[in-house]
């Protein structure tokens, strides 16, 4: 058999791997889905500066829980915590982990705006986007490893390159329609908590406006969080279809939002982020 051919089937019997661990990955467990996510947040908690104190960790708790309360279905035991940067992002891993950095928390005006990020968060995990993500980030990294040592076709550096940075790439950032049903599931939470949901569309003004005037700010959000009018749009729209009625009394904002809002502002400022290895 000469060579040419020889990378053919070797590539064939990888691609066939893939496709097996694929569908193998397709019945992860809640407890699975909960091990895999303890895994990750360990990493996280000690690879990123975390804010402990008690009376923002308790706030951010508690309004967490209240809205995965109504949002999910298989009683996970959920995490809330806040990042010491001052970048603005958020994100989730699977079994209900949900991070939201201090600078977005401190853009926030409002409670029910901070409160739409987390029911959004809260949304990735509900509809297990996190799982899904994590999945193809280990199937990616795993194959293109596989495909190396079988046929020797990533003996480049550049090569190289890509294997290393595939994994975190796919998990760095959701599709469009991920982050669509994020938003519709965000909505659909706030409202069932008692909370306003146009603090959701509120939000991405914001976000947006920030981004034409201080763009490096919310650069790590725009990265991981596809950003659009039209997602203002299809929340505004999401948001006009529910009746007057049951919008007029929903909760906007709270003393305990503007308390610990307080107290973050008068704690040391975030640590500059740590340089990367090369």
């Amino acid at each position: 058999m000469n060579s040419s051919v020889s990378t053919v089937c070797a590539t064939r019997r990888v691609i066939l791997f893939v496709l097996a661990l694929t569908a193998a990955s397709c019945a992860v467990s809640t407890q699975q889905e909960v091990q895999m996510g303890a895994g990750y947040a360990t990493q996280i908690d000690t690879q990123l500066p975390i804010i402990r104190d008690p009376q923002v960790v308790n706030y951010v708790n508690a309004l967490g829980n209240s809205l995965a309360a109504v949002a999910d279905t298989r009683g996970l035991a959920w995490h809330f915590t806040v990042v010491d940067s001052k970048e603005v992002n958020a994100f989730a891993v699977p079994g209900g982990w949900v991070y939201v950095n201090r600078g977005l928390m401190e853009r926030a005006q409002t409670m029910d705006q901070l409160a739409g990020v987390l029911g959004h968060e809260i949304g990735h995990v509900t509809l297990r986007h996190t799982v899904q993500q994590m999945q193809q980030s280990q199937q990616m990294t795993g194959g293109l490893m596989a495909l190396c040592t079988l046929t020797k076709v990533c003996e480049s550096g550049a090569a190289q390159t890509v294997i290393n940075i595939g994994g975190s790439a796919l998990f760095a950032k959701f599709s469009r329609q991920d982050e669509a049903q994020a938003d519709d599931e965000g909505v659909k939470t706030t409202v069932k908590a008692g909370i306003d949901p146009r603090g959701i569309p509120e939000m991405f003004r914001l976000l947006l406006n920030e981004r034409k005037s201080n763009p490096s700010a919310v650069d790590a959000f725009f990265a991981t969080h596809p950003l659009e009018e039209d997602r203002i749009t299809a929340t505004t729209n999401q948001i006009a279809a529910y009746p007057p009625s049951q919008l007029r009394n929903l909760k906007i904002d709270s003393d305990a939002f503007q308390q610990a809002k307080r107290r973050l502002k008068s704690l040391p400022p975030s640590p500059a982020p740590k340089a990367v290895a090369k």
